[in-house]
C-alpha cells in the first residue's frame, strides 16, 4: 500500500455465524485511500459495504485481516474518525445544537470552543437559524445536514459516509451532494463515502471502488479525471455520462458473479 495512504484495508475478511451456517460478508478485501482522498464504494445490495465501513469505523472486528488508519490498526471507535449513517439518529429531545455536540461531549472536549465550532458548522450547512429547533422539526434533508455537522464537529481527519442521502428525494439529495463536494473541498479531509447510486459516486469521487455480490470483494477500483469543483453542468457532459455507463455496464456484469472475477485495477475518462 502507498506510503501517503491514509487508510489501508489489508486482507479483511469478514464471517459471521448465522442459524443455517456461516455467511461470508466480505473475502480477502484490499484497498487504499491516500490523504485527502474522495473514495467511493458501490456494489450490489447484500455485499458487504456497510460490514466495511463498520470495520474500518472499530465498530466490529473483521475475521481476517485489518484495516490500519494513519499507521495504526483500528481496533475500536477513534477520535479522528466521522461517521454519518442513512439516518442521522438524532435524538428527539434535544435541541439542533446540542445534537451536534455530542461527539465533543463524548470526547470530553472544550466546550466552549465546541460550541464555537457548532455554530460556525450549522451556518455552514444553512442551518444557522435552527439551533434551538429539535428534529421532529425539521424535514428529512435538514437532520441529514445536523448530521454532517455533527461528523465534522470534532474535526476529526477521516470521514465515513455510509449512504447518507438514500432516503431523501431527488433534489434534496442533489444538493446535499453539492454541499458535501464543498465541505470536502474546503476541509482537506479523507472521504470514504459508500453508495447505491452510480451518478453520485463519479460526482464526488477521485476514484470509484467496485465491489462483487457477496462476498464482497474489490473487482474494479476506477479513477475518476473529472474537473473540480463539479457542478450541475458537469452531470450533463459526455466524460460524466460515459464514466456512469462504463460502471453500470460493468457493475451488470459483475455484481452477480463476484466469485468468478478476478480482481482489477482500471482507469476510465482519464
Amino acid at each position: 500500500m502507498g506510503s501517503d495512504a491514509l487508510l489501508c484495508v489489508d486482507g479483511v475478511s469478514m464471517a459471521y455465524r448465522a442459524r443455517r451456517g456461516e455467511i461470508q460478508a466480505l473475502s480477502s478485501l484490499s484497498f487504499a485511500v491516500a490523504r485527502g482522498e474522495f473514495v467511493s464504494v458501490i456494489g450490489p445490495s447484500g455485499c458487504g459495504k456497510s460490514t466495511l465501513l463498520k470495520i474500518v469505523a472499530g465498530l466490529v472486528r473483521p475475521s481476517a485481516g485489518e484495516a490500519v488508519l494513519d499507521g495504526r490498526p483500528v481496533t475500536g471507535p477513534r477520535a479522528d474518525v466521522g461517521v454519518v449513517f442513512q439516518k442521522p439518529t438524532l435524538l428527539p429531545w434535544k435541541s439542533v445544537l446540542e445534537n451536534v455536540l455530542l461527539p465533543a461531549r463524548a470526547l470530553k472536549l472544550d466546550m466552549a470552543a465546541a460550541r464555537k465550532r457548532a455554530a460556525a458548522l450549522l451556518d455552514l450547512v444553512d442551518l444557522g437559524k435552527f439551533a434551538n429547533n429539535y428534529p421532529g422539526e425539521l424535514s428529512g434533508g435538514m437532520q441529514q445536514r445536523v448530521g454532517l455537522a455533527r461528523m465534522l464537529v470534532h474535526d476529526p481527519a477521516f470521514l465515513l459516509m455510509d449512504e447518507p442521502f438514500a432516503a431523501l428525494d431527488a433534489m434534496t439529495r442533489e444538493s446535499l451532494t453539492l454541499e458535501l463536494q464543498g465541505i470536502w473541498l474546503g476541509s482537506g479531509k479523507t472521504v470514504l463515502f459508500i453508495t447505491h447510486s452510480i451518478p453520485e459516486a463519479v460526482f464526488l469521487s477521485d476514484r470509484v471502488i467496485m465491489m462483487s455480490g457477496r462476498p464482497g470483494r474489490v473487482l474494479k477500483d476506477v479513477a475518476i479525471d473529472l474537473p473540480r469543483p463539479r457542478t450541475l453542468r458537469t452531470m450533463g457532459s459526455a466524460v460524466f455520462g460515459d464514466l456512469c455507463n462504463t460502471l453500470r455496464r460493468d457493475f451488470m456484469q459483475n455484481a452477480n458473479h463476484g466469485n468468478d472475477t478476478l480482481p482489477s485495477r482500471k482507469s476510465v475518462g482519464g
